[in-house]
C-alpha cells in the first residue's frame, strides 16, 4: 500500500504535544493591532491548544505526526 501524503500547509502551521494535542498559533495578531485591547493582544499571546473538532481533522491531514 502507497505511503499517505502530508497535507503541507497543515505540517507548516501545526504543532503535536507530548501528550498527543495540537497546538497552533492564535489568528488576529498580523495586522489591525490598533483595533483590538490590550487585554485581547497579551491573551492571544505564544500558542493555542486546539479544541477536540479541530484536533481530528489536523491529525488526519497528518497522518505520520503521531
Amino acid at each position: 500500500m502507497p505511503k499517505m501524503k502530508t497535507k503541507s500547509g497543515a505540517k507548516k502551521r501545526f504543532k503535536m504535544t507530548a501528550s498527543g494535542r495540537v497546538k497552533s498559533g492564535v489568528a488576529g495578531k498580523r495586522h489591525r493591532l490598533l483595533n483590538h485591547s490590550g487585554d485581547y493582544i497579551r491573551q492571544n499571546r505564544g500558542t493555542k491548544v486546539l479544541s477536540k473538532g479541530d484536533e481530528n481533522l489536523v491529525k488526519w491531514y497528518m497522518p505520520y505526526n503521531r
